[in-house]
């Protein structure tokens, strides 16, 4: 059966249904698979739900801050083996390939409500989220002749996580995201929430456009893919997490991670159901904070599912800005970009997304409950 709620997630994505049919196995609807059938979830959990361009791209007027180096780590030049490093690694993160990336400055924590409020307070600025999608936007992302769904149910909106009472199969993501109307950054999981009380949390329901609006504010930037999973492997060579080899579920908690039978019992063994306050846990040996787990974190790059294939050079690349176009086989008529990092909902039954190497994406204009950001500076403009 379909929730009741998906019919507006239909109508709101219309090619998701698509997206859903391609997971199922030859003769099967994906809507019906059972919960004990995981066979293909290592492939479709590269999939999240994706709102497409609803929103046009307004560039609202942000004027270039000034830059501090305040709160922020700088991590040396170096060169490293990019890419999968056991054999939960999906395809798009091979081959493994040889890069080198100059210094840089980064956010040791990920960017808080309380920052970002001082950015919106600054400059007036409205999150994707909170604005009306725009139909004729919309329809670009989709396959031609889509019907414009009712007027009414274009309203601002963002992806909630909505936990079923229930085991369920991995491959249907409808059964635990929802649509919830009013939903931004001031209000995480619809209207009737609020961040009082979690100034120090990451701020999430940013897309990447809203994120790279607040790095210009900053007078910073997102970092590209290299950087980000360079600063993630904290200094260690080839090893799956921030923290080494040990698994995210054995000894004591290492990151805001999903514990138990995702997505519908979470044990909490870490303390945390939800996002949990910035430096809740150790930081990584660059002195990061959440660089695995608590939200996803947007950086700059388009995704391209085999950018990883052309930047396998034997000389290796050096400063990689990502692909100059973006490509999803999945979802061919959106533009994507990468994120990376993992969330409180990650475990090694969905996703794994606490990998130092593991990839997700989504459209820019996709805002939900567990992705946020950080934002990193060049050297030189913190030197001179």
């Amino acid at each position: 059966m379909i929730r009741p709620d998906f019919p507006k997630l239909i109508i709101y994505c219309s090619a998701l249904l698509l997206l859903f049919e391609n997971c199922a196995p030859a003769g099967k609807s994906k809507l019906s698979t059972s919960a004990k059938d995981t066979s293909s979830v290592k492939s479709c959990c590269m999939k999240a739900p994706v709102r497409f361009a609803a929103i046009a791209d307004t560039n609202q007027a942000v004027k270039e801050g000034n830059l501090s180096r305040k709160g922020m780590v700088f991590i040396e030049a170096g060169t490293f083996q990019m890419g999968g490093d056991n054999n939960q690694a999906a395809p798009d993160e091979y081959p493994k390939h040889k890069v080198t990336v100059d210094g840089f400055w980064i956010d040791e924590t990920e960017v808080t409500n309380t920052q970002f409020a001082e950015f919106v307070k600054a400059t007036g600025y409205l999150t994707t989220s909170e604005q009306k999608p725009d139909w004729e936007e919309l329809k670009k992302q989709l396959p031609p002749g889509t019907q414009k769904p009712d007027e009414s149910t274009l309203v601002p909106s963002s992806l909630v996580f909505s936990p079923p009472d229930h085991e369920v199969g991995l491959n249907d993501y409808s059964q635990w995201w929802v649509w919830k109307e009013w939903a931004s950054w001031k209000h995480p999981q619809g209207k009737d929430s609020d961040i009082k009380g979690k100034e120090n949390y990451p701020v999430v329901q940013v897309s990447w456009r809203d994120a790279q609006a607040y790095c210009k504010w900053a007078g910073k930037r997102l970092p590209t893919e290299a950087e980000w999973e360079f600063a993630s492997r904290g200094g260690l060579s080839n090893n799956i997490y921030s923290w080494g080899n040990e698994n995210v579920d054995d000894g004591e908690p290492k990151a805001n991670t999903w514990q138990g039978n995702f997505p519908n019992k979470n044990t909490m063994r870490d303390h945390f159901y939800g996002a949990s306050p910035v430096k809740s846990f150790k930081p990584n040996g660059y002195g990061l904070y959440d660089i695995s787990g608590n939200v996803w974190e947007w950086c700059a790059d388009l995704y391209h599912v085999d950018y990883y294939k052309e930047s396998n050079i034997p000389d290796g690349i050096k400063n990689p800005k990502g692909p100059d176009k973006s490509y999803d086989p999945d979802e061919p008529f959106a533009t994507k970009r990468v994120l990376r990092g993992g969330s409180f909902l990650c475990n090694d039954r969905y996703c794994s997304g606490y990998r130092n190497a593991r990839r997700m994406k989504s459209t820019e204009d996709t805002s939900m409950e567990h992705t946020g950001f950080r934002c990193v500076a060049d050297n030189y403009l913190l030197t001179h």
